[in-house]
């Protein structure tokens, strides 16, 4: 609970001093999304406020997550991007007062190296980049810093990307894709052990590919990375269940989380 006053220095530190950058990898680690924004498909709007971000952050740290990812721009189907200034002022305080309050590791979801620069600086330790690089400076940023970096593959722009998205071979076009951005990430001086992966399922996907991906996730270990697998009451999910309420898709995203597990074995 936040104290009356929003005191938050004050607030008893809940957790022991974050153990999840030395576990990646070695365990499944528990990700809570923490979107600050006002206009994100399952939690648009409930956290916009900073103080009950901070409240969501708590729950979720005493539910069991590993890491907090805090995201200031909606990268649903569909959304447009945020200007920097407005996704600053969305997730600097609430990673600064969380950084300070709850030794829990904290990601920051954005593609934009200005971002993650100044989120690192305030605390979080993880960057979550669902273009894998495409900003020119975020390798930069990420090595000097010396922190975990997530590459996601995604086909298209959050606007476009739902748009009848194709693929020849989904499974090596993804795989190829994250080689080369792996590469990449080495040759800008980013540690190989500093790596994760995530296969970008929702993000330019069908149903059916997502349900491939799941089914054959497995075959992303060629690339010798630990893996982010984010289903968390995607819209495939609510269409699998036929229901539009992402409050029913709790079951659905527990069964996905299980397969994920089950196939990384």
């Amino acid at each position: 609970m936040l104290p009356e006053n929003n005191s938050y220095a004050s607030l008893p530190k809940l957790t022991t001093e974050p153990r999840c950058l030395s576990e990646i990898g070695h365990r499944t680690l528990i990700m809570g999304i923490l979107n600050v924004t006002p206009d994100s498909f399952s939690d648009g709007g409930l956290f916009i406020n900073k103080d009950s971000a901070l409240k969501q952050a708590y729950k979720m740290i005493e539910d069991g997550a590993d890491i907090i990812d805090v995201g200031g721009e909606s990268t649903r189907p569909g959304s447009d991007s945020v200007p920097v200034e407005i996704e600053l002022e969305r997730v600097l305080p609430v990673i600064e007062n969380l950084s300070k309050t709850a030794k829990i590791c904290i990601s920051i979801d954005t593609y934009k190296s200005i971002i993650a620069k100044k989120a690192l600086e305030k605390g979080a330790n993880i960057v979550n980049d669902i273009s894998a690089l495409s900003d020119p400076s975020m390798a930069s940023v990420v090595a000097k810093a010396g922190v975990p970096i997530v590459l996601m593959h995604k086909k298209g722009t959050p606007k476009d990307m739902q748009i009848a998205p194709h693929y020849d071979s989904l499974i090596s076009e993804i795989i190829t894709f994250l080689q080369e951005r792996i590469q990449i990430a080495i040759e800008s001086g980013i540690s190989p052990d500093q790596i994760i992966i995530d296969p970008g399922i929702g993000f330019g996907k069908t149903i059916a590919h997502n349900i491939e991906i799941l089914r054959n996730l497995q075959e992303f270990k060629a690339l010798g990375k630990p893996i982010l697998v984010g289903t968390s009451r995607k819209s495939f999910i609510g269409k699998i269940l036929h229901t539009d309420d992402v409050k029913d898709r709790v079951e659905g995203t527990s069964a996905t989380v299980a397969i994920a597990i089950a196939k990384w074995r």
